[in-house]
């Protein structure tokens, strides 16, 4: 069977929530299966074949387009529907899109489609006007309706699709991902080090994620002044570690009026190594999203035995079960008193972190890409 891979979100030159997932998620299904063909396939103006090496491999092969961007997805794809991507990688079986994009297809392709959220139908006021124009450009319900297949990467982005998009629920198959971080392979004095170089040097709270409306960093900004009154937390500092996004401008306004921005860091995209040495030192791990597709970040921290509070909605309460303390994050005072019982309850924190260790076991990449080849063997 040949199998066609849009492979065009590994194109990021740093991997994160849907990029990480794509890398991770086809490394383990091309480790596993030796028998069927695949056919990947990306488009950009720039040359970006040295950065793609570890895709070739014996069963992968590698074909790209080099059209502008904005030209292929606005002019080909979405107007003249040419080329068909199908047609370009050899008329495989089946084809896989790991996530929304501009894509052209001969009808009688089977195509399968993973839904990571719907957060721009359920909240378009977190986004930008530039994001929201591109995902009603997409044509979103058009695409999942023509899928033969969707995979939904937890019960809660299912039950979205169901409602929100009108798809049967035979239609939609839930596989959860898996864990992103590889076996930590630092001394604890490369981690203090590591930690040290972002300007930290008290106990920390750490957040990890996009600077953006939708993951309520505001609101942990709030809890953290809260905290910050308890003098016993006066050296207590708040890492808020990932890239730049979209309206910001709310989350740094908060930040400036904050009476504790000294000890409040916010320290970019960080390198996989970084992020190792923040969970294993960081004292406690906040994530008090509005809403998520799946959750990486919470996953990470407890399968690093970091423990863990979040929201009580969306999808995290399924990754991560009784193995965190959750909160409502509409109310940054429940999240200061959660973090305040975290912090001063010895044993309430060790069973979170053996809690969280357990739970974190249960998400597998191997697994995902057993049940990703199960469902191309059944189209």
């Amino acid at each position: 069977m040949k199998i066609g891979v849009d492979i065009r979100v590994l194109m990021d030159k740093n991997y994160s929530g849907i990029s990480e997932y794509t890398a991770q998620l086809l490394d383990a299904i091309l480790r596993q299966d030796n028998i069927n063909d695949y056919r990947l396939f990306y488009n950009s103006w720039h040359d970006l074949d040295g950065r793609l090496g570890s895709w070739r491999r014996q069963n992968a092969q590698i074909i790209s387009t080099r059209w502008p961007n904005k030209i292929f997805n606005y002019i080909l794809q979405k107007t003249l529907f040419y080329p068909r991507l199908d047609k370009l990688l050899g008329d495989p079986d089946i084809f896989w899109s790991p996530h929304f994009n501009f894509t052209s297809l001969e009808p009688s392709t089977k195509s399968v489609v993973t839904v990571h959220d719907l957060s721009f139908l359920r909240y378009p006021e977190y986004f930008s006007v530039r994001k929201n124009f591109w995902h009603r450009a997409l044509g979103i319900k058009k695409i999942l309706h023509r899928a033969r297949a969707i995979v939904a990467v937890s019960e809660n982005t299912r039950n979205d699709i169901i409602e929100l998009i009108g798809i049967s629920p035979d239609k939609v198959r839930v596989i959860y991902s898996g864990n992103n971080l590889p076996v930590c392979s630092l001394s604890d004095d490369e981690k203090k080090e590591l930690v040290s170089r972002q300007g930290i040097k008290g106990r920390f709270i750490l957040y990890v994620g996009n600077i953006e409306p939708r993951k309520n960093i505001a609101g942990l900004i709030k809890a953290f002044d809260i905290l910050k009154k308890q003098n016993c937390y006066h050296d207590l500092e708040l890492v808020l570690a990932g890239a730049p996004g979209w309206k910001d401008k709310e989350i740094y306004r908060t930040w400036q009026q904050s009476l504790n921005q000294s000890q409040i860091h916010f320290i970019g995209y960080i390198d996989q190594l970084t992020k190792e040495a923040l969970y294993a030192l960081a004292v406690a791990f906040s994530y008090p999203s509005f809403y998520e597709g799946f959750g990486f970040p919470p996953l990470e921290a407890m399968a690093r035995g970091c423990p863990v509070v979040c929201s009580n909605v969306s999808s995290l309460p399924e990754v991560v079960g009784n193995a965190a303390l959750l909160i409502n994050p509409d109310r940054p005072e429940e999240i200061a008193q959660a973090l305040s019982e975290v912090l001063s309850d010895k044993e309430l924190a060790h069973d979170l972190s053996q809690a969280g260790q357990e739970q974190a076991k249960k998400f597998s990449w191997d697994r995902a890409a057993q049940q990703y080849l199960e469902l191309f063997k059944s189209l």
